[in-house]
């Protein structure tokens, strides 16, 4: 049984079935409080302790004292300075949240639709997926895996009246062997955690997902994530846990540029970028080091540049696909005539979906890129 539990504008979910031992009922909300203060462990257990208070996360049997001991016993946490006494989440709490933010995610995915994230182009398979189907007329013939026909055969004839017929057989799926650079860029302008509304936490949450997708399931594909504010870097995927947002105007052509620097290394020929921002441009460095900023309306000069570089990367042959997580009626005018430039996609989100979106995304552009 769960039941939500609202936060500080957060929802999380309270797990009541008795046989999830303590830790782990508390390791699920850890992890998401732990995305939310970007990696503070001190303000993350505060939370904790707080919703504990508020909903009786524990008993006397085990505390919220008993839950860090147990992040030390199994290596979630280290001390920051040794004998300082202040605490810092490790690489494998990294690897945990952004486990549950792919669960999250392509979990949805995998319910709602059979088949996300699988390449099945004829002929081209070398990596085994152990995902099975049922044979359809036209699949290639070495995509057949005897062993599991075998066994549909023997269940559904028995070993005394043994026989295959097409029925029986089982095709095992493959991934591709071309591969896919991605590069995401995603916006860390102070409007990302404006009015009230904490947009980078889903962002940070998506590149998470993906990283972990990319990494586990397409590993030949990559992934390279850089932010953009007043300017543009890249970011490893084990910094996504600690991203904040600055003081910062949005500089979209900084971000484009460096993808399209990012993409030019890479050797395969499949190549693609997506932004999430929920901005207009409203920053460019100028030659001579200085920033040329307008945050009112849409600044020609600038809004000229966004678009010169969406056109140098349709000459690159790399789309891009836009996720705008604003509905501003001028906004959706720029994005529009943005991706006519670059002849690439453009989503108008609000946060709800939003990795899902990326995720559908991600699989379709694949295959149409690897076909092509």
């Amino acid at each position: 049984m769960e039941r939500n539990i609202v936060k500080k504008g957060f929802v999380f979910k309270r797990f009541e079935a008795e046989n999830i031992p303590p830790f782990d009922k508390l390791f699920e909300i850890f992890k998401e409080l732990i995305t939310h203060t970007s990696g503070d462990f001190d303000e993350a257990i505060e939370w904790l302790r707080q919703l504990d208070v508020e909903y009786k996360l524990t008993d006397e049997n085990y505390t919220i004292d008993d839950f860090i001991e147990d992040l030390k016993k199994k290596g979630y946490i280290r001390e920051e300075i040794e004998g300082s006494g202040g605490m810092a989440i490790t690489a494998k709490t990294e690897r945990a949240i952004r486990q549950q933010a792919l669960n999250q995610i392509f979990g949805k995915l995998r319910k709602s639709r059979s088949g996300n994230h699988s390449t099945k182009q004829l002929g081209l398979g070398d990596e085994h997926t152990g995902e099975f189907r049922n044979y359809n007329f036209g699949d290639s013939l070495d995509k057949i895996s005897m062993t599991e026909s075998l066994r549909n055969a023997q269940i559904q004839h028995g070993a005394d009246d043994f026989r295959m017929t097409e029925d029986d057989l089982v095709v095992e799926e493959t991934h591709h062997k071309s591969q896919m650079s991605t590069v995401l860029m995603i916006d860390i302008s102070h409007s990302m955690i404006l009015y009230g509304e904490d947009r980078i936490t889903p962002a940070k949450k998506v590149a998470m997902a993906l990283a972990e997708l990319i990494t586990t399931r397409y590993p030949k594909d990559t992934l390279d994530i850089l932010v953009f504010g007043n300017d543009a870097w890249r970011i490893s995927i084990g910094d996504l846990p600690y991203l904040q947002v600055g003081p910062y105007h949005t500089n979209t052509v900084a971000g484009l540029e460096l993808a399209m620097d990012l993409l030019r290394r890479k050797r395969n020929t499949n190549k693609q970028i997506f932004m999430i921002t929920d901005g207009k441009p409203s920053c460019l460095r100028e030659r001579d080091g200085g920033y040329y900023q307008n945050s009112v309306g849409l600044d020609p000069y600038i809004v000229e540049k966004c678009y010169n570089a969406a056109s140098q990367a349709r000459k690159l042959h790399i789309p891009i696909t836009t996720f705008m997580i604003a509905q501003d009626p001028y906004l959706e005018r720029f994005v529009r005539e943005f991706t006519q430039a670059n002849q690439g996609k453009a989503f108008f989100t609000g946060l709800k979906g939003l990795g899902e979106m990326i995720f559908e995304d991600y699989e379709t552009n694949r295959k149409k890129r690897i076909k092509g």
